[in-house]
C-alpha cells in the first residue's frame, strides 16, 4: 500500500498551522471539484485533498499521521495498530469507525470500511434480508453510500446535478462484471452539510426476484474562498484599513448571490460583526443571515510620509488602548 503524504497533497509545510491548512484544502477544494475542473482526473483529486484535510485539521488524526510519517510511513512505532496507538496513546480511538469515502489508506491508519467501490462509495454494513422463493434464494442488493459535493451556492434553490458511480452486476450465467451508472439528481434547496438523500432501488443488484438496493447521497458542502458556515447563517471576514475602520466607510461586499452596499461605521473594531439579515442560507422558514466581521489591516509597508503623519496622530490622540492593565 503506498504511503500519502497528506502535506504534499495540500501544498503545505508539514510545521503549517490550522489557518494554512483551510486556506489550502478551500483553494484546491474548488479547483478540484468535478462540476467545475476539466481535470482528468479531477473526481479522485478531490477526494485526495478532502481525505489530507480530514486528516490535518484534526490534532488527534494529525498526530498520529505525523508519528507514522516520521518512520516514512513503512515501519510503523511501537504501539501502533490499525486505527492509531493502542490504549491511553490513542485515546481510545483505535478501531474507530469513520464514514467517509477514504482511501485503504487512511482506513488502515484510523479505521473504517474494508469494502469499496470504485466510484460507488462504501457498501452500508450490516446483514442483508436472505429468502427463498420458488425461483430459488433471494436477497435484496447492497446499499451504496457515496459523498455528493456541492457548492454553497448551489443550496440556494432547487438544482439538479448528474452523478455517475459503478456497480457490479450478476448476468444469468452468474458472470460479474462492473457497470456505470448514470443518474440526474434532484438537490432540493436548503440541504445541509451531513443530509443524506435516498434513492430507492439504485444501489447494488439484488439475488433472484429481490430488489436493488438503495442509493444514499450524502451532502459535502465544499468549502468557500470567502464564507464560513454556521448553521444556516455565513460569516464573512471583511478587512479594513485603518482610516476606515476610523473614519467609516461604504464598500461592496460579496454575497452567494451577488454584491451589496455595505456601511461601516466610524470607530468600527476588529472583531465587530454587523449583520445582513437574510443572506444567509436557505432554510425551511426563510433564509439565514450573513454576519460581516471587522478586521483592521496595518498597510505592510509605510512611506516615509505616511509614518510622519502616524507619529503626529500618536502624539496629539488622547487614546490608551491599555489603560485596563493599570486598574
Amino acid at each position: 500500500m503506498d504511503f500519502k503524504d497528506y502535506y504534499k497533497i495540500l501544498s503545505v509545510e508539514p510545521d503549517a498551522d490550522s489557518k494554512a491548512i483551510k486556506t489550502a484544502y478551500r483553494k484546491l477544494a474548488r479547483k478540484y471539484h468535478p462540476d467545475v475542473s476539466e481535470h482528468h482526473e479531477a473526481e479522485e483529486k478531490f477526494k485526495e485533498v478532502a481525505e489530507a484535510y480530514e486528516v490535518l485539521k484534526d490534532p488527534e488524526k494529525r498526530a498520529q499521521y505525523d508519528e507514522l510519517r516520521r518512520y516514512g510511513g513503512q515501519v510503523p512505532p511501537q504501539g501502533w495498530q490499525q486505527g492509531g496507538f493502542s490504549g491511553a496513546q490513542a485515546g481510545g480511538q483505535s478501531g474507530h469507525q469513520f464514514d467517509g469515502d477514504f482511501s485503504d489508506f487512511f482506513n488502515s491508519i484510523f479505521g473504517g470500511f474494508s469494502q469499496s467501490q470504485s466510484g460507488a462509495g462504501k457498501r452500508r454494513s450490516g446483514p442483508q434480508q436472505g429468502f427463498y422463493s420458488q425461483g430459488g434464494f433471494s436477497q435484496k442488493g447492497d446499499d451504496i453510500e457515496t459523498d455528493m459535493p456541492i457548492f454553497l451556492e448551489d443550496t440556494l434553490a432547487n438544482t439538479s446535478k448528474k452523478i455517475s458511480y459503478n456497480l457490479p452486476h450478476r448476468d444469468d450465467q452468474g458472470r460479474v462484471s462492473t457497470v456505470t451508472k448514470t443518474l440526474n439528481v434532484k438537490i432540493p434547496a436548503g440541504v445541509t452539510d451531513g443530509e443524506r438523500i435516498r434513492l430507492k432501488g439504485q444501489g447494488g443488484q439484488g439475488l433472484g426476484s429481490a430488489p436493488a438496493g438503495d442509493l444514499y447521497l450524502r451532502i459535502r458542502l465544499v468549502p468557500h474562498p470567502l464564507f464560513d458556515v454556521e448553521a444556516h447563517n455565513l460569516i464573512i471576514t471583511v478587512p479594513l484599513a485603518p482610516w476606515e475602520a476610523a473614519l467609516g466607510t461604504s464598500l461592496e461586499l460579496p454575497t452567494l448571490d451577488g454584491k451589496i452596499k455595505l456601511t461601516i461605521p466610524p470607530n468600527s473594531q476588529t472583531g465587530q460583526r454587523l449583520r445582513i439579515k437574510g443572506k444567509g442560507l436557505v432554510r425551511k422558514n426563510g433564509h439565514g443571515d450573513l454576519y460581516a466581521v471587522l478586521k483592521v489591516v496595518m498597510p505592510a509597508t509605510s512611506s516615509a510620509q505616511s509614518k510622519k503623519q502616524w507619529q503626529e496622530l500618536a502624539a496629539s490622540a488622547a487614546f490608551d488602548p491599555r489603560k485596563e492593565w493599570r486598574k
